[in-house]
């Protein structure tokens, strides 16, 4: 070290905090905690979800007197909790009968769907029905409800309406009402005073739903909680919202389409694979009994690249037609676009195709769509999309009265699908009389009467089979058919 230089020690500056006295922070919706607050929780990415907390106590709860000891369960009368009939069947299917007196259920969907239609329409008809209804909008005022009412006949002596947003007068009107049946529209509008923040922030839709949850228990009421949606599709507000009901409703449908698939999201009171069907038009929502009409195309003709199928929804078979277009791409990548359809079947349906069924199709623009505005989600629609693209590049129409059902491997094997039964037997009602399936499809039973089944195990045999048949058909008596496909040297 040169001469004259000194080093002194470095500085180690030490901070004294007081044990206990720094803040923390908990997200409300996982518990993910921070000794400082940010917007966005780190664990489950919500927004506005992190709260202040104090230090832990270590608090117990001391033992109270029960007022209603407990019974045994044989004593117990269930008679209380029988559903109730809305009166809209296609509601009642998919609540599983009907409204339980004391549940809660949560109506969520976009906004025009649908929602606050359905709700006037089943508190009429349980107010003809001979029970008090209370309608809380806080949307709409009171005169407006009562127009939309009038124009879809939805007018009830014994159907009350008001037009509150505070939820100490909301409760209040249940409270002095004492209705059977309880609507309100929507929770997102109702706030507490009691509670800091704007209408429908996390806090306010907790407390807002707490407090009404606890009301209809408390006075065995129905209660029909209509919701708002974020962009991505999920219900507004806390996960904890959908925890503290009993049924969670979601509306289904295309701004364009009249058609809305009402589905259960959570039912404790009955299953949730059922779906309601209905038609929304000027004079209301309809419920549709049957509703596999509304996804055909009537003609006398067969026309090139269409197929139908069946898929499941819940436990109803609906009889659906998918389309499907090819044209030479002009340069730059082929197109894939679909409506109603999921993109990435449509993706993995053009890959097996070309590998293992020999159908070329990637310089081609390929478009697909189903009719009527239904959404096919189910793998079984993957053998009917084949087809559908196999008939337009081929521009040979499919036979008529046919019908295609199984899932698409990527090996280009076909495999079974569940309720084939169910599936042939809606097939057949509306007149199929020809079925590709999966082989080994027919062991949960036989197939319905008038209805021929060809049983076939990968998706070449499958292709092979109904272009030969569209060949046979579409070629002319005593002229060779026409050679569309080369399927000799697969």
């Amino acid at each position: 070290m040169p001469a004259g230089l000194s080093v002194s020690p470095p500085r180690v500056a030490f901070v004294a905090t007081k044990s206990g006295s720094k803040p923390s922070f908990r997200c409300t919706e996982c518990g993910w905690t921070t000794i400082k607050w940010v917007g966005r929780c780190g664990e489950c990415q919500t927004w506005g979800t992190v709260m202040e907390v104090g230090a832990p106590t270590a608090s117990r709860t001391s033992a109270i007197s029960p007022a209603r000891p407990a019974r045994p369960i044989a004593e117990v009368d269930a008679k209380a909790a029988r559903a109730r009939s809305t009166g809209v069947g296609e509601f009642d299917r998919v609540l599983g009968g009907g409204l339980v007196p004391g549940a809660v259920v949560l109506m969520a969907g976009e906004p025009g769907i649908g929602k606050s239609t359905l709700a006037l329409d089943v508190a009429a008809r349980a107010a003809r029905a001979g029970h008090r209804v209370l309608y809380i909008s806080g949307e709409e005022s009171a005169a407006q409800v009562k127009l939309r009412a009038e124009r879809i006949g939805a007018v009830a002596d014994a159907l009350y309406l008001a037009s509150e947003t505070d939820l100490g007068t909301v409760l209040g009107q249940i409270e002095s009402s004492d209705p059977d049946l309880v609507i309100i529209d929507s929770v997102q509008t109702i706030a507490s005073a009691e509670v800091e923040g704007s209408p429908g922030n996390v806090s306010q839709v907790r407390e807002v739903a707490g407090a009404l949850i606890q009301a209809a228990k408390s006075r065995n009421t129905a209660a029909i909680l209509i919701g708002h949606v974020t962009k991505d599709g999920s219900i507004a507000g806390p996960r904890l919202l959908e925890h503290l009901v009993d049924v969670v409703v979601q509306f289904e449908g295309e701004r364009h389409s009249r058609l809305r698939l009402v589905r259960a999201v959570k039912n404790r009171y009955g299953p949730t694979d059922e779906v309601g069907c209905f038609d929304l038009g000027d004079s209301g929502i309809i419920g549709l009994a049957d509703p596999s009409g509304l996804f055909l195309t009537s003609r006398d003709r067969p026309v090139p690249g269409t197929c139908v199928t069946v898929t499941l929804e819940g436990r109803r078979p609906l009889v659906a037609e998918l389309q499907a277009l090819v044209s030479q791409t002009n340069g730059g990548s082929p197109r894939r676009t679909t409506s109603g359809l999921d993109s990435s079947r449509l993706a993995m349906v053009l890959a097996v195709l070309g590998q293992r069924a020999s159908v070329q199709l990637g310089q081609h623009d390929c478009y697909a769509a189903t009719v009527g505005g239904v959404r096919l989600s189910e793998p079984a629609a993957d053998l009917a999309l084949a087809l559908a693209l196999t008939s337009a590049l081929g521009d040979l129409p499919l036979p008529m009265g046919t019908i295609a059902v199984g899932e698409v491997g990527l090996a280009g094997d076909l495999r079974a699908v569940t309720g084939l039964p169910r599936r042939l037997a809606e097939a057949a009602r509306i007149g199929f009389k020809e079925a590709v399936v999966p082989v080994g499809s027919l062991t949960e039973g036989p197939p319905p009467p008038g209805m021929r089944v060809h049983e076939v195990a990968t998706l070449l045999d499958a292709v092979a089979l109904v272009v030969t048949a569209a060949q046979s058909s579409a070629a002319a008596p005593g002229d060779a058919p026409p050679a569309h496909f080369d399927l000799t040297s697969r």
